[in-house]
């Protein structure tokens, strides 16, 4: 009678161990990068109030040349009360670019970003405003939210 092969070998198990092993070098660095990109956008949506009062001033006719710094002269309040758990504050600057901080806090997991900003720069397209990211910003582009 013959005798059914139960069982993996040794070289297959082995295999499947190399195989798991190059995955998980290749996904959790990814992983790492996403996890730090979505908490760096949590300025993005801080920054949608300043943007949007930019966006305003710009609709009643002040050209962008003329706008001023300052979050009050735009009826926000402190660029520090825009401030959450990854993000120290929002302010509007001259002309009106938008800046984004991240706390210095280490352990929060922003990996090379934290303590970082980043600038929304609007530009005039036709009567409305398009939004692009500074490249003086200093949070690394791989981090940077999308406008």
């Amino acid at each position: 009678m013959k005798k059914l092969q139960q069982g993996f070998t040794l070289i297959e198990l082995m295999i499947v161990v190399a195989i798991i092993g190059i995955l998980a070098a290749i996904a959790v660095p990814a992983y790492q990068d996403y996890t730090i990109r979505s908490r760096v956008s949590e300025g993005a949506s801080l920054a949608g109030a300043a943007r949007t009062a930019v966006d305003v001033r710009h609709a009643e006719g002040v050209p962008l040349a003329s706008f001023t710094a300052g979050n009050a002269s735009y009826g926000l309040t402190a660029g520090i009360s825009y401030n959450a758990k990854y993000v120290s504050y929002v302010s509007v600057l001259a002309n009106g670019w938008v800046e984004v901080g991240l706390r210095t806090t280490p352990s929060l997991g922003l990996g090379t970003a934290v303590g970082k900003m980043f600038q929304y720069v609007p530009s005039d397209h036709g009567g409305n405003l398009q939004w692009s990211i500074s490249t003086g910003s200093t949070v690394p582009t791989k981090y940077r939210p999308r406008t």
